[in-house]
C-alpha cells in the first residue's frame, strides 16, 4: 500500500503544478492593464512559466 500512496500522492502534486501553470499561462496572456486591475502580482514582471517541481526525492527543488 505505501507504494500506492507515493504514486497517488506524485500524481496529485503533478495534478496540481499543471492547473497552476495553466492557470499562470491563461492570466499571463491578458493584457497588462487587465492584470493590473485584477491584482495579479506579476504584472508588471515578465511572462515566465514556472517548471513542475516533484518531490525532493524525484530531483526537484
Amino acid at each position: 500500500m505505501h507504494i500506492l500512496a507515493t504514486i497517488g500522492h506524485l500524481a496529485m502534486t503533478y495534478r496540481a503544478a499543471r492547473a497552476r501553470n495553466a492557470t499562470e499561462r491563461a492570466i499571463a496572456s491578458l493584457p497588462i492593464e487587465v492584470q493590473k486591475d485584477i491584482g495579479w502580482p506579476d504584472a508588471e514582471r515578465s511572462r515566465t512559466i514556472h517548471p513542475i517541481q516533484v518531490g525532493t526525492w524525484a530531483g526537484g527543488r
